[in-house]
């Protein structure tokens, strides 16, 4: 089991791995090769970033927290293909931060820290990067909600934008015990693959406002949600799957969101 000689700050949501063999089998989801450069997010105390660095050419990875670079520097000593950005990566410009390494595919692969989950993600999606696989740890709900389907209480604007995106697949259960603090939510880890078949959208920016703005309010309706829009044509694509402005956005599936997206664009 792994020791951590450090002081744990819950603002940065740290809970650090103990056993090794969940990050094997973490590394072992993807295919990464020598040639390869994977992003990690919250290297905490390098547990993944170790077993990364012996898959892969080069491992970047961010840490928000200074004060864990001597515990870093300690645990990552004779890694010289890690990178560690002692800096915020969600306002990191991360092209430009990878603009000095040279690689045949790009993964990203973290236990990422519980609060900005979906800040990551978002991040990950607007940054336009093709990744040749996501693979990350999060807590059990959220990886229900990436992976529900339409008609669940989970379901909401995330789980839209990830699977119009992704194929998205729910790989293992992670026990709370097996991170140090103990934190009060057990895990899961999740991997994205991106399609290469995603449907038509005229407008990517217009498509996610859309799906914000259709689950703004969890509770009201279609109609209620969408009062900016053109309500007509917002029924005239409901009509077509049996539905009308009555219906929650829960209901919908990513596919009639698309639609609803071209037509009112």
């Amino acid at each position: 089991m792994e020791k951590y000689d450090v002081k744990f700050k819950k603002k940065f949501g740290q809970n650090f791995l103990r056993d090794n063999r969940i990050v094997k089998r973490i590394v072992s989801l993807c295919a990464i090769t020598k040639n390869d450069l994977v992003i990690e997010v919250g290297p905490g105390g390098a547990i993944l970033t170790r077993e990364l660095a012996h898959a892969a050419k080069n491992v970047l990875a961010y840490e928000i927290d200074l004060e864990l670079k001597d515990e870093l520097e300690k645990k990552l000593d004779g890694f010289s293909n890690v990178s560690v950005l002692f800096k915020d990566f969600l306002s990191s410009n991360i092209e430009e931060d990878l603009s000095n390494f040279s690689y045949d595919n790009i993964y990203f692969v973290s236990n990422v820290p519980y609060y900005i989950t979906t800040p990551i993600v978002m991040k990950l999606i607007a940054s336009g990067i093709q990744f040749k696989k996501i693979c990350m740890m999060v807590q059990k709900e959220v990886g229900d909600r990436f992976s529900t389907s339409c008609g669940n209480k989970s379901y909401g604007s995330i789980t839209v934008f990830l699977n119009y995106y992704y194929h998205i697949k729910k790989e293992f259960f992670v026990s709370r015990r097996e991170f140090v603090p103990i934190p009060n939510v057990d895990s899961v880890v999740v991997s994205f693959e991106e399609k290469q078949d995603k449907l038509f959208l005229k407008d990517q920016e217009f498509f996610e406002k859309l799906v914000r703005d259709s689950f703004q309010y969890k509770r009201k309706n279609i109609k209620n949600n969408l009062r900016g829009y053109d309500l007509d044509k917002v029924l005239k694509v409901l009509e077509k799957y049996n539905f009308s402005l009555s219906v929650r956005a829960e209901q919908l599936s990513v596919e009639i969101f698309v639609e609803l997206a071209n037509a009112l664009v």
